[in-house]
């Protein structure tokens, strides 16, 4: 536990766009950056929980950003980061492959969807 929160106080401390916003909302609100990302982070994980359209949300957030981040990586003359998300794609596609087969599997069980109920809405029956 003590690891994470070091990994969490030195992402804080990079010069990013999630680090400026919330030294932004620092200034205006007075409350430690800090509280505001586990705030953040919190509200974000019982919306993709329990929330309408979480579906969408986790999808974008496990392709939008990698996207930006690989085409970075690309221009970058750096090899290594290309390795990386390239091995990201290929795990993420083994999953969508994965989760396509599993879903007409275990679509037969019982109360399967209340355990992934994005997409009972999204299945016509």
């Amino acid at each position: 536990m003590d690891s994470l929160r070091r990994r969490f106080e030195l992402f804080l401390e990079q010069r990013n766009f999630a680090t400026e916003a919330l030294g932004a909302l620092e200034a205006r609100t007075g409350v430690e950056k800090r509280y505001l990302a586990a705030g953040a982070v919190t509200l974000l994980s019982l919306y993709l929980l329990f929330g309408y359209g979480a579906s969408l949300l986790c999808n974008l957030i496990g392709f939008v950003y990698p996207a930006y981040a690989s085409i970075k990586a690309i221009e970058s003359p750096n090899k290594e980061d290309d390795t990386v998300w390239l091995t990201y794609w290929v795990v993420y596609a083994v999953f969508g492959l994965a989760e396509f087969f599993s879903d007409l599997l275990l679509f037969w069980f019982p109360f399967y969807y209340a355990g992934k109920p994005h997409q009972a809405r999204a299945r016509p029956r």
